[in-house]
C-alpha cells in the first residue's frame, strides 16, 4: 500500500540518525507498516542501512540476532527457529523481508518471534535516546496486546539468546482454529537445571512464564478475539502445557 502522507525517507547510518522528527517513524522490513494507512506518518527512517549483522556468535556462546534480521535468515537455523518462522504463515517472499525486531515490537499476541525469543529466555538490547543502552528480558519487553515497555526514543538493537538455551532440549506446541490459521496459542518448553521452563504466548496478551508446578490458573492475561474464545484457548493451552512437560520429562 502506498503511504500517501510520507514525504521523506532517511537512511540511518549511525545512532544519531535515529533521533526522530515530528511525524517520522522507524522502518525495517515494512511488511506491516505498508499494509495499512499510516495517516500520522510523514517520514520514514530506515534501520536496515545501519549494517547490523543478521546473526553473531558472541564470546560466551550466545547468539545475537539483529533487530533487522529477516525472519527467513533465522528460519535457516532449523528446529524451533524454523517452526516459529513457519507459524507466522508468511510466504517465502515476505519472510525474506519481515524482520525479527519488527515482529516483536508489534507486540501482537500471535507474534511468533516473540514466542520464540521468550521461549528461549532471550534478552533485548535496547538503545536509549541519551546514547546508553539497557537490557530487558523479552518476556518483559512485550507487556500487552500491541504494547511494549519501550519508551519514547528507544530502539531495539538486537536480541541475545543464551548459549544454555541453544543447547537445551526444547518442546513446542501450537494450536489454531484451522490448520493454517493464525496461532491462537503457543507453548514452548525448555529443560533447564531447575526443571521445565514453559512460556505461553498467543493465547495471552503478553508472554507468560510458567515454572514447574505452575498451571494455567496462574495466567491472568488471557486473550480473546475472532481467532479463539477465552475458554477454548485456556483449555488448549492447558493441554499443550501438559504435552510439553511430558515430552521434556
Amino acid at each position: 500500500m502506498d503511504l500517501a502522507t510520507v514525504s521523506s525517507h532517511r537512511f540511518a547510518r549511525s545512532r544519531d540518525d535515529l533521533c526522530l522528527g515530528a511525524g517520522e517513524t522507524l522502518l525495517a522490513g515494512g511488511t506491516w507498516l505498508f499494509s495499512e494507512p499510516q495517516p500520522s506518518t510523514t517520514g520514514l527512517v530506515d534501520l536496515t542501512t545501519l549494517g547490523w549483522p543478521d546473526l553473531e556468535k558472541l564470546p560466551d556462546g550466545s547468539l545475537r540476532i539483529a533487530a533487522t534480521c529477516p525472519v527467513a535468515v533465522l528460519r535457516e537455523r532449523g528446529g524451533v527457529f524454523a517452526w516459529c518462522a513457519d507459524a507466522l504463515l508468511m510466504s517465502p517472499k515476505v519472510q525474506a523481508v519481515a524482520t525479527v525486531g519488527g515482529n516483536v515490537c508489534l507486540a501482537l499476541p500471535a507474534g511468533a518471534m516473540t514466542s520464540l525469543l521468550a521461549g528461549l529466555d532471550a534478552t533485548a538490547v535496547v538503545w536509549t535516546p541519551e546514547g546508553g543502552e539497557r537490557i530487558v528480558a523479552v518476556t518483559d519487553l512485550v507487556v500487552g496486546n500491541a504494547a511494549t515497555s519501550l519508551t519514547s526514543g528507544e530502539v531495539v538493537r538486537c536480541f541475545d539468546v543464551p548459549a544454555a538455551s541453544l543447547a537445551a532440549p526444547i518442546a513446542h506446541r501450537r494450536f489454531s482454529l484451522a490448520d493454517l490459521g493464525r496461532s491462537a496459542g503457543v507453548v514452548i518448553g525448555m529443560r533447564t537445571d531447575e526443571g521445565v521452563r514453559a512460556t505461553v504466548t498467543g493465547s495471552t496478551t503478553r508472554p507468560v512464564l510458567l515454572t514447574d508446578g505452575e498451571g494455567v490458573e496462574a495466567i491472568d492475561c488471557w486473550h480473546e478475539d475472532a481467532h479463539g474464545a477465552l475458554d477454548w484457548r485456556a483449555a488448549q493451552t492447558e493441554r499443550c502445557l501438559a504435552e510439553v512437560r511430558e515430552e521434556l520429562g
